[in-house]
């Protein structure tokens, strides 16, 4: 094996001897990967088909030993690295171009304690394997409304999902976390030590190390909900968008839903929809859902008692194709509002692309702004525009789409949701602020504690004027 060109943090490339490279492989307990090697390929890809980046070598932990090394050969050599957990992150942080991706996806160990309803797992797990262990003891912690999603990155940027009108956000339930800094030291965060790193983790993003596992709070959930798809016609939207808006506003904690505005894959019609979800009695469910079937009838009605595993499962996007989102939190879903979506969703430019308002939940609106590191704690919803496709050739003219549609809603929003954003530009480093709302100085503070060398400066990056290589690209997704 040759010497090995790494990507460095100052922006260049540094050549790292055979010798160095060879020993921290040799360190590792699990697995390492070059360009070339067998299953190399298979791992550097994520969900998110638009992303294609090369790592110079992918470290596969097995435990938090291997991330400790792979943390102190990455700072002694000055490397640019990403870290993966469940490598569902839309803007592909999770992976580099020439740098050393530390990879968290063998590690997916979760152990339950039904007894406090405490639950820990490790970076490397998906919600989907989490909730199969919890729900075998009738518990559940709020995760987001997609199995495969990672853990990791959608808690340390928020996490919404069905549990939170009742239970709050991921991020709300995350009670310690064991975090690898770039010391190179092993360090607890919980509300007896470390508390302010505990504060950060909670929606502050993936930049203060390497979180190798988390302890969520659980809740008695299931086995059964009501949940499933109401389907109407597009024609109907504008008395749909303000049938929402009314229904919203008087929702119970135990119902949460997300909209969205699609095309159905059999005959190309537009339609509007609505994804719920109500943990509580069956009955009470389809009395508060009542007023969502009034709209009129539905072209398809899919709502039905399951199983929380099962509702959890209901929006599992496809993997394999292209992906381009922007998203806003917006208070209001006004008229104004609804007009854009549809002016800009009559001219979608793939039958694949789509629109969604992800409510926030009552529990999650309720703490206040600076309780957690999240900064959206005043938005009624997430608004995202997802341009999917599968022609790599066509993507300009999609890329184009969403952003002239997030920048037409601009005036609306109160930020992006950070999971969403990719900070490598000056563009992103303003949004990931407007993100963090009245929580990013103190964010900021935090990192220059935890990281004083900048290493973990990814795509959450929250030091003054610093974006691009000097940044990094590195959160936890």
């Amino acid at each position: 094996m040759p010497d090995v060109k790494f990507a460095t943090l100052s922006g260049g490339h540094a050549v790292v001897s055979q010798a160095s490279v060879e020993g921290f492989r040799e360190a590792l307990h699990g697995l390492s990967l070059l360009p070339g090697d067998a299953g190399y390929d298979r791992v550097r890809r994520v969900w998110n088909a638009m992303v294609d980046k090369r790592p110079a070598l992918i470290a596969r932990c097995s435990g938090t030993a291997d991330v400790i090394n792979s943390v102190n050969f990455a700072r002694e050599n000055g490397l640019l690295i990403s870290v993966r957990g469940g490598g569902h992150n839309f803007p592909g942080n999770s992976v580099c171009d020439d740098g050393l991706m530390i990879d968290l996806s063998l590690m997916t160990g979760v152990r339950v304690d039904p007894a406090n309803r405490t639950a820990r797992a490790q970076g490397g797990t998906k919600w989907g394997a989490f909730d199969h262990e919890t729900q075998a003891f009738g518990l559940a912690a709020p995760g987001g409304t997609d199995p495969d999603t990672g853990i990791a990155g959608l808690t340390l940027g928020g996490g919404i999902g069905w549990l939170s009108g009742s239970h709050g956000l991921s991020c709300d339930n995350l009670i310690s976390a064991d975090v690898v800094t770039s010391d190179g030291r092993m360090l607890t965060a919980s509300a007896d030590e470390n508390s302010d790193l505990l504060w950060g983790l909670r929606g502050g993003g993936g930049n203060f190390g390497v979180v190798t596992s988390f302890e969520y709070r659980l809740h008695p959930v299931g086995p059964t909900v009501l949940a499933g798809y109401l389907v109407y016609p597009y024609r109907k939207a504008r008395e749909w968008f303000a049938r929402l808006e009314e229904f919203t506003a008087g929702m119970p904690d135990a119902m949460n839903i997300v909209a969205f505005l699609a095309t159905l894959p059999e005959g190309g019609e537009k339609v509007c929809r609505v994804l719920l979800c109500y943990y509580g009695p069956i009955e009470e469910g389809e009395r508060v859902m009542r007023p969502l079937r009034e709209l009129g009838p539905p072209l398809s009605d899919e709502v039905r008692p399951m199983t929380y595993a099962e509702a959890q499962a209901l929006a599992l996007a496809a993997p394999g194709r292209r992906n381009y989102l922007k998203s806003h939190f917006l208070s209001q879903v006004s008229a104004a509002v609804a007009d854009i979506n549809l002016d800009f969703f009559d001219r979608a430019t793939s039958p694949l692309s789509g629109v969604l308002f992800q409510y926030l939940g009552n529990a999650a609106r309720r703490l206040p702004a600076t309780a957690t590191a999240f900064g959206q704690r005043g938005a009624l919803c997430q608004w995202a525009a997802n341009a999917v496709f599968l022609d790599p050739g066509e993507s300009e003219i999609h890329v184009r789409w969403v952003r002239e549609f997030a920048s037409a809603l601009s005036p609306f929003s109160s930020g992006p949701y950070v999971n969403h954003v990719n900070a490598g530009s000056a563009e992103g480093a303003a949004d990931m602020q407007a993100g963090f709302g009245v929580n990013f100085e103190r964010l900021a503070a935090l990192q220059r504690r935890y990281d004083p060398a900048n290493l973990f400066s990814p795509d959450y990056n929250r030091r003054p004027g610093v974006h691009g290589p000097e940044a990094g690209r590195v959160p936890v997704s």
